[in-house]
């Protein structure tokens, strides 16, 4: 089994999103996705919303801390933030690092439209992402 953590800040956006992602572009059978925070905020409604408009559900998602898969031996890391990557404690783990700071869509400003909409623009970077970290590594 292959598995993987994505890592964020508060578990609620872009790392929900990542984690939707690559669920749906990787075999159940023999990989294994984990999302968490350094912090948990809950998993933001809008995340939900956008996910939904590409066809995946991630309404059942939980926020995570980090801490509770120190355990786990992870094949790869992703962190997906910048403060995430700095405010990760000492993980103990072999697994591949990777990193690619996304855009946080939880600070955008505007109506409700313009927000939804630059929730929008992530998850395209981000679903571009999984689906190329997917072609090249797994």
């Amino acid at each position: 089994m292959i598995n993987i953590l994505v890592l964020c800040t508060g578990n609620s956006c872009r790392s929900q999103i990542a984690h939707g992602y690559l669920e749906h572009f990787t075999d159940k059978k023999k990989v294994k996705i984990y999302s968490a925070g350094v912090e948990t905020h809950g998993v933001n409604p809008k995340a939900i919303i956008i996910m939904k408009e590409d066809g995946i559900d991630i309404s059942d998602y939980t926020s995570n801390n980090v801490e509770e898969y120190f355990e786990i031996p992870f094949n790869y890391i992703i962190t997906v933030c910048d403060n995430a990557k700095e405010r990760c404690p000492f993980f103990p783990s072999k697994a591949v690092k990777l990193h690619y700071n996304f855009p946080d869509p939880a600070k955008a400003v505007g109506n409700e439209e313009e927000i939804l909409n630059e929730f929008r623009n992530v998850r395209e970077l981000i679903k571009i992402y999984c689906d190329e970290f997917v072609t090249t590594n797994l």
